[in-house]
């Protein structure tokens, strides 16, 4: 069974970043959404799309600066 959300620990293995990057991206309000459960932070696999989808807008943006400038 597909999982509907992730803990903080399974997000970062799902995406294959570190806590440590997790937390650094939050910092820079570049997480993903979190839903509070009593003292859990909950990540949902909406959320965790959005934030994927996100991060490739980022990536296509840096990359078409990166072109324009080097052109």
């Amino acid at each position: 069974m597909e999982p509907v959300a992730y803990s903080i620990d399974e997000f970062c293995k799902a995406h294959r970043i570190s806590r440590a990057m997790y937390y650094k991206l939050d910092s820079q309000g570049l997480g993903p959404r979190v839903m509070r459960v009593g003292t859990r932070a909950i990540i949902s696999k909406e959320s965790a799309a959005d934030w994927r989808r996100d991060r490739e807008a980022e990536g296509a943006q840096a990359s078409h600066i990166a072109e324009t400038v080097a052109a």
